[in-house]
């Protein structure tokens, strides 16, 4: 269908040095001498031209190289990937472009590297500065490999962004805030916090199915996601989006278009692409149409989405998607007196109430148009 320009592109690098017991993404642990690696980059700088011929990257404004673990195909790879990029888009200061990395992988002359050919942002995926956290996790670093790897990273890069986890078993809070006190503290812009969920298929879920390994606590991860509201607050962080904090000016943009209705464009394995016109969205994921929503549903998943985020949706959104669903104020006003969501400054906002109860208050949205 004809569409609205795309405004992001992910680029999905698929590898790691090994899966983590949680993890369920389309991810491969492979060595990172494996040819496939060397095919894989070389089949997606091959959809990056295409795309650009065919004139998909020209409004792009946010680049992100997600995972995986990007930093593990090494940094030959990486140049030929950031080289292709830049030449077949404006990859320029004002884009942001994002490149995600794990700590047993990224060195000194890669974080130069990366930052020479037009990486701006480096998300590092640290879970935790505690190490006994870290091995329940089955992460292939420990907590110093984690600081040296932020303190690498600052050595180029003010836009540093920390991904942390809570909720995890034998996580105390006292340490759950030591990492967040510590993330704060290494000079991070951006600290993403991400409650452990179990998922089928995973080692997790089968260590939590015979009994190995218990099943998270939700008000253990909800005093932890409060814990981390209070110490990052505390540190001059704002939370923009229901997982996310940032310093001032450092709000991932990226991350940003995807709660609020900007068409993204995915490339590589089990990437996910958002094309939308006045009349229709649709989403596509390995060529199949995981979503295809009407104008109705759009205006019931623009409420939604802007609920992940903390300032909310607009009156102009509200109207449109009153005039589209009539009951929409109805149940706008049933969230408000559950304590889920407040009007504020013209904004309907969520709560942190909202944020901790996020089934009830998304769910409630979604169900204005199934």
């Amino acid at each position: 269908m004809p569409h609205d320009p795309y405004k992001a592109l992910y680029l999905h690098v698929p590898f790691c040095v090994k899966r983590c017991g949680y993890c369920d993404f389309a991810t491969a642990a492979m060595p990172r001498d494996d040819a496939r690696i060397d095919a894989y980059i070389e089949d997606l700088c091959l959809q990056i031209r295409r795309k650009a011929k065919e004139g998909e990257l020209a409004c792009v404004e946010s680049v992100y190289i997600g995972g995986g673990t990007p930093s593990h195909v090494g940094m030959g790879r990486l140049s030929m990937l950031l080289y292709t990029l830049s030449t077949s888009m404006r990859l320029e200061p004002d884009v942001e472009c994002t490149m995600e990395a794990n700590p047993e992988s990224l060195d000194g002359r890669m974080v130069r590297d990366i930052w020479a050919l037009g990486v701006n942002r480096l998300s590092l995926g640290v879970q935790s500065f505690d190490d006994a956290v870290l091995r329940t996790l089955g992460r292939a670093h420990d907590a110093d490999g984690a600081r040296r790897a932020v303190a690498c990273a600052r050595e180029r890069f003010e836009n540093v962004s920390v991904d942390l986890m809570c909720g995890i078993p034998g996580q105390s809070a006292k340490s759950f805030r030591a990492s967040v006190e510590e993330a704060a503290a290494l000079g991070a812009a951006h600290v993403s916090v991400y409650p452990l969920t179990i998922e089928d298929g995973t080692p997790f879920a089968s260590a939590v199915a015979r009994g190995a390994l218990p099943e998270p606590d939700d008000d253990v991860e909800a005093e932890h996601m409060q814990i981390a509201a209070e110490v990052l607050g505390a540190a001059g962080f704002s939370r923009y989006e229901v997982a996310s904090y940032a310093r001032p000016g450092f709000s991932c943009r990226h991350n940003s278009a995807y709660w609020t209705g900007v068409p993204y464009l995915g490339l590589g394995r089990a990437a996910a692409t958002m094309t939308q016109n006045g009349q229709r969205r649709m989403r596509v994921q390995d060529g199949q149409v995981t979503d295809d929503l009407d104008v109705r549903q759009m205006a019931a998943e623009d409420l939604m989405l802007g609920m992940r985020m903390s300032a909310g949706v607009s009156e102009e959104l509200v109207a449109r998607a009153t005039a589209l669903i009539p009951r929409t104020p109805e149940v706008l006003a049933d969230l408000e007196a559950r304590g889920l969501a407040v009007w504020e400054g013209g904004r309907f906002c969520p709560t942190e109430r909202g944020w901790l109860c996020g089934n009830e208050l998304y769910g409630a949205l979604l169900d204005l148009a199934p």
